[in-house]
């Protein structure tokens, strides 16, 4: 569905660039400017420095004198605003208006409807007059005691459930999986056992006169730990060095 995030009067830079990098992570790249404090806000170093790479987005923005040449095109327009004007829209919560907005019943009757979501100024938040040309007046839902938002910030929520609403992104597919290596067989695990006993002798951890249990409780820790061949195959190297070492010692 088309959709265009329009900022009213925006005084600071830096919050065009982060509108912009907002807008990016969520697919979106129609931006349009109404009346901004800067006339090249979208040239500006701390716009471009915020935008952190959407430049693509900062290029192709549009800054128009007047909001209805901001609107053109579009057949729904949303509000923001935290405080609900009295005579003005209905006031809801994005996620609730954009689960209503993308019924698959409204999409067919539509199918060129266009979505503009409107913010105002980051002192004065949105004129009334703007408010009432909406549909409906967005109030993302914050704590009761401080609902003050950052214009990025609410740009990048109301976009993220909107997002979210469309169907949002197809998730990168899963790396494929290893595959699972075949246990070592009862003969491999045999031939280690042999091996360690061999090297145990060697560096006298085992007397093989006395070896008590010694020889049972590996044969069982290693058909515990499920060995695969390359893990044999280390452990015999270990075995090997193991009586290397023990017969340089004899020299």
């Amino acid at each position: 569905m088309k959709t265009r995030f329009v900022l009213i009067e925006t005084s600071h830079a830096g919050n065009v660039g982060g509108v912009a990098r907002a807008m990016k992570v969520m697919g979106f790249d129609d931006l349009v400017l109404v009346r901004p404090r800067w006339p090249n806000v979208l040239r500006r170093e701390e716009t471009i420095q915020r935008a952190s790479g959407a430049n693509d987005v900062l290029a192709q923005a549009r800054i128009v004198e007047t909001l209805d040449e901001a609107l053109e095109g579009l057949s729904h327009l949303c509000a923001t605003a935290m405080t609900p004007r009295d005579f003005g829209p209905p006031t809801t919560s994005p996620r609730e208006h954009f689960a209503a907005l993308t019924e698959p019943e409204r999409v067919a009757a539509q199918p060129e409807a266009g979505v503009a979501f409107l913010f105002g100024s980051e002192r004065f938040g949105m004129a009334n007059e703007d408010v009432y040309r909406c549909h409906v007046c967005l109030r993302i839902p914050t704590h009761a005691q401080f609902g003050s938002l950052n214009l990025a910030a609410a740009v990048q929520l109301v976009a993220y459930d909107w997002r979210m609403a469309l169907g949002g992104f197809d998730e990168a597919a899963p790396a494929a999986a290893s595959p699972v290596a075949s246990a070592a067989d009862a003969a491999m695990v045999g031939g280690l056992l042999q091996h360690w006993e061999q090297a145990l002798v060697a560096v006298d951890f085992l007397d093989p006169d006395a070896p008590k249990k010694l020889l049972p409780r590996l044969n069982q820790l290693l058909n515990r730990a499920q060995l695969v061949p390359e893990e044999v195959h280390i452990l015999r190297g270990v075995a090997k060095a193991m009586l290397q070492t023990a017969e340089r010692a004899k020299r």
